[in-house]
């Protein structure tokens, strides 16, 4: 198994550089226009909160982009950390008998 040994970048992050800063959008005005918080974007945003996939979808609608874009970005996240936690020694399994 290859263990990405690499951080990808937090969703958010992306979100703020390529999409909200060239664009010269706020947290705020995109927090109305997609129907959330502005704490629950900036929660995005800081990488406190996942981008699931309703809000992915709701990121899709307002930024021209696809709901997948922003789950992939996520899992490539989610995946980093359960590796890094699996190599820590966080999880145990019995590896299957070939």
């Amino acid at each position: 198994m290859m263990i990405t040994e690499i951080k990808p970048p937090l969703p958010g992050r992306l979100l703020v550089s390529d999409y909200l800063e060239p664009r010269q959008l706020s947290i705020n005005a995109l927090a109305r226009q997609v129907g959330v918080s502005r704490k629950h974007l900036s929660n995005i945003v800081n990488g406190r909160v996942r981008i699931t996939p309703p809000i992915a979808v709701r990121l899709a609608w307002a930024l021209d982009t696809s709901p997948s874009l922003w789950v992939n970005l996520q899992s490539a996240v989610d995946i980093y950390e359960a590796e890094q936690e699996f190599q820590q020694g966080g999880v145990s399994f019995q590896a299957a008998s070939m």
